[in-house]
């Protein structure tokens, strides 16, 4: 009897787009539980809540009891979502997770029940195998690898925030948008996250002429990778600026004390020479405010606020007053974001990324007074 078998899958997730899956898959019951395995499962519930999946195509599909999908294990931290990881060992017949919309699989820890209820269980039909009968994995796949130094003089526009949700994509759309249709050549990654096509494809729908994330450097999440979140991003920085783009934008998915490494990537030396702008996304005054000192600290100043925080006059006053930089709104004021983002731009050209450049050594103009109690 062969020790492999046949399958339909109906669903290839997101997280599995460079390995080109057919539905028709040979798979074998002697699984790898590592990070980046494909493996095929069977979903047992149906649910109410986040229950989509990301297609290898980019379209969100509902997710169905009985159905069957490729999958790649990996881990997730996520404040508004899932707390999961590999296993350390898998088996035919195990249960898992589907730990978010990608695709990415794993063992569940913990979960925002609030935001996404309890995450949907699937259970393990075996790993998928390529057509040498050996498993597949992401890093397989890659389209660059890791670089421990940046060769790229490319000047970079980056967008980090204090968290997930806070409107990082907006402002990273908007300026590839109005800098297309400026007639600039722009390239665009998200570094930092867990695996989904759906903010590079935006990035792409605005006017990016390329866009790539980690999991083109075969990683499921920048979770877990012992550094080499860091790593990752120079490769990515380098591949993209291979085709000379006029400006890099750069979105990180979490914030910057999250789990993805985003700290990491925004200390780097090198990261911070090449950076032109940066904008921070935060929710509220308190957000904004230590985000713009956290920044400064680790020698990534702010140039520019965005985010729920400058929804209204409230938020945009009071860093205008206390901190002493623009601050827009990318979703009302997106002309007038790019306008900024522009001449900061031209001012510092992203070649040297000095302590004395343009609002490196900013202070609060009124820093905030204890409060009474």
């Amino acid at each position: 009897m062969s020790p492999y078998m046949q399958i339909t899958l109906d669903k290839i997730s997101s997280v599995t787009k460079n390995a080109n899956l057919a539905h028709e898959v040979e798979i074998s019951k002697n699984i790898i539980a590592e990070e980046g395995a494909v493996i095929a499962v069977k979903v047992l519930e149906d649910k109410k809540i986040y229950n989509q999946l990301e297609l290898v195509t980019g379209r969100m599909s509902t997710l169905k009891k009985g159905d069957t999908l490729a999958v790649a294990l990996g881990n997730r931290k996520a404040l508004k979502g899932f707390v999961g990881e590999v296993p350390q060992f898998l088996k035919a017949g195990d249960i898992i997770h589907v730990l978010n919309l990608g695709g990415v699989a794993g063992i569940c820890t913990s979960a925002n029940l609030k935001e996404v209820g309890r995450p949907l269980q699937a259970k393990v039909i075996g790993a998928i195998l390529n057509k040498d009968a050996k498993p597949i994995n992401i890093k397989q796949y890659k389209l660059f690898e890791p670089r421990k130094n940046l060769e790229s003089s490319s000047p970079l526009i980056i967008v980090s925030g204090t968290c997930m949700n806070v409107g990082k994509t907006s402002v990273a759309c908007e300026i590839i948008k109005h800098m297309s249709r400026a007639g600039l050549k722009i390239s665009a990654a998200k570094l930092a996250g867990v695996a989904a096509m759906k903010d590079t494809e935006n990035m792409k729908d605005y006017g990016a002429k390329q866009a790539v994330t980690f999991v083109d450097a075969g990683y499921t999440s920048t979770v877990k990778n012992n550094g080499t979140a860091v790593f990752t991003a120079k490769g990515a920085i380098d591949y993209l600026s291979a085709e000379q783009p006029n400006y890099i934008v750069i979105e990180f998915g979490d914030g910057i004390f999250g789990e993805y490494g985003v700290m990491d990537i925004l200390k780097d030396k090198e990261i911070q020479k090449n950076t032109a702008v940066h904008i921070g996304c935060a929710h509220d005054p308190v957000g904004a405010w230590k985000l713009f000192d956290v920044c400064k600290e680790i020698g990534a100043p702010l140039d520019i606020i965005s985010g729920p925080v400058t929804d209204n006059s409230v938020g945009a006053d009071f860093i205008a007053k206390n901190l002493n930089i623009p601050a827009f709104n990318a979703l009302v004021n997106g002309e007038e974001l790019f306008n900024c983002v522009l001449k900061y731009a031209a001012q510092n050209k992203g070649s040297n990324y000095r302590p004395d450049r343009l609002h490196g050594n900013r202070t609060r103009a009124n820093p905030l007074k204890s409060p009474v109690r």
